[in-house]
């Protein structure tokens, strides 16, 4: 056993079945290598589903440790979080606020994902944020700002 991979023990006979089914299928691609391989190993999910993602990966694996050499990649998918478009700059008052929270107005923080004040949140990370807006924020899908900030926005667009 060369190593043990997501379940499956990986010997020198898989390398050589995988080069054979590479060589046998030439223009085939990654793809389809791995759902074949799936089927030859009857490597499949509970669900009866072929573990061909999880296969693809192993081949990836395989090819970076120079045991094999995968067919060239034949699709490149897009991918959206490479190429975003930054959000429109909104402006907002930055005057500095001296006081304590007690001296403030009610705060109150609200959801905003999904709603028509997440461009003013997408600006606002944009803007202030160390990632700003080119990177995934690990807190995507609880966006949230806090209610001051919302209605200074709102004073400054009327």
């Amino acid at each position: 056993m060369i190593f043990r991979y997501r379940g499956k023990n990986i010997d020198i006979s898989d390398i050589r079945i995988i080069k054979k089914c590479i060589k046998d299928n030439p223009g085939k691609s990654r793809r389809w290598i791995s759902q074949e391989l799936c089927r030859i190993w009857n490597w499949k999910q509970d669900n009866g589903i072929l573990k061909d993602m999880v296969c693809r990966s192993l081949l990836t694996l395989l090819e970076r440790n120079g045991h094999i050499v995968q067919p060239p990649k034949k699709c490149f998918p897009p991918n959206p979080l490479q190429k975003r478009t930054p959000p429109r700059k909104i402006t907002v008052e930055e005057t500095p606020i001296h006081a304590s929270l007690k001296q403030l107005s009610q705060i109150e923080i609200r959801q905003v994902r999904h709603t028509r004040d997440e461009q003013f949140y997408n600006s606002l990370i944009h803007q202030f944020h160390y990632l700003a807006y080119a990177h995934p924020i690990l807190v995507l899908h609880t966006k949230r700002v806090t209610g001051y900030y919302l209605e200074k926005q709102k004073d400054l667009e009327s």
